[in-house]
């Protein structure tokens, strides 16, 4: 929750908290009551830090850790803001320096789906995020080139393969904005260690890469529940924690499972049972049967069953067909970079 006395920018606020609640995270690992009521006097720190009279200022966990620790310091060395703060790239010190520069660089993407019973997708969206591992010596410029359908219209190029249109791209503040709205170029500085670079939204009509059907039948005092899994996508390609979860009755009880593949547990406090498959190839099917005993007599009505939900990972896998297609990095002392 935040606070105004005036007419705000609303996306200013909602940035600066996310920022404070990365911040947070990076010095306690979980934000609830008990540690920010342990950690007061280090929050009021940070506040002091991260924002000047309503005008945010340093957000980047690694330049605030700098001279903003979690340790007593002795009078005469006292910690120093360093000179990054007061830099033109607030997020990166300078004189960084290691033995093996190395860069790793992952792209992330959740669907969202909604199916109904018959399978016609009702809403789909990707939303995906470029995350970043930078252990880079000195002050380098790095530029990431994507298969960007805008970038490939604007320099008059035909793309090789599929080219992806993406929406409300929203950057790490060390990417160039300049450069990319001229010519789509991600060129940036990027901060030392672990970071988000960007992330992004699709819209796209796109088929459920894992299928459940179900069928439930109900008798006098049980109910059987029979689902099938189908893994929709390509064979070399493995789905890793799935985890699928059938709501069930309030009331149900003497649950007897048996299925295929994976284990089955039932979740009373959440009214459903859960079927976790711990890898799913690509092509296969998988079967579950489920009995509850039902103590109440009711009416069964389709309509108000709630959906079954499914969630897992799929590594090396882009649904968006989203690709990278260069990552350069320039730096004066002219150190190689050479990809594995």
């Amino acid at each position: 929750v935040a606070l105004t006395r005036r007419n705000t920018n609303a996306m200013t606020l909602l940035q600066f908290l996310h920022h404070l609640s990365k911040v947070f995270t990076e010095y306690f690992k979980t934000i609830e009551e008990e540690s920010i009521r342990d950690n007061f006097v280090i929050i009021y720190e940070l506040l002091d830090e991260m924002m000047d009279y309503g005008v945010p200022q340093i957000t980047e966990p690694k330049i605030l850790q700098e001279y903003i620790t979690q340790e007593s310091h002795m009078l005469e060395i006292t910690p120093r803001p360093p000179m990054a703060v007061t830099n033109a790239v607030s997020w990166r010190s300078e004189g960084i320096s290691y033995r093996k520069n190395e860069v790793f660089l992952d792209v992330v993407e959740s669907i969202n789906m909604l199916v109904n019973p018959t399978g016609s997708v009702l809403s789909s969206d990707i939303q995906g995020a470029i995350k970043m591992k930078v252990y880079l010596s000195g002050m380098p410029e790095l530029r990431l080139g994507l298969n960007d359908k805008l970038m490939f219209e604007s320099t008059g190029r035909s793309a090789k393969g599929k080219a992806v249109e993406m929406e409300d791209i929203r950057f790490h503040q060390c990417v160039r904005l300049s450069k990319f709205e001229s010519n789509r170029t991600i060129s940036f500085i990027p901060p030392d260690g672990e970071f988000e670079l960007m992330t992004y939204r699709l819209n796209t009509q796109l088929k459920p890469l894992i299928w459940c059907e179900s069928v439930v039948e109900s008798h006098r005092g049980r109910v059987e529940y029979m689902i099938k899994a189908k893994a929709q996508f390509k064979h070399r390609s493995t789905a890793n924690n799935v985890e699928i979860v059938v709501p069930v009755p309030n009331d149900a009880d003497s649950p007897k499972f048996k299925s295929t593949i994976g284990s089955v547990k039932y979740a009373p406090e959440r009214s459903a049972f859960v079927w976790k498959i711990k890898q799913f190839q690509g092509g296969k099917e998988a079967l579950l049967r489920a009995h509850f005993g039902l103590p109440s007599i009711r009416d069964d009505d389709p309509e108000g069953r709630p959906p079954i939900s499914v969630k897992f990972d799929i590594p090396y896998f882009t649904t968006s067909g989203i690709q990278v297609r260069y990552l350069k990095i320039v730096e004066k002392s002219g150190y190689q970079a050479l990809p594995w």
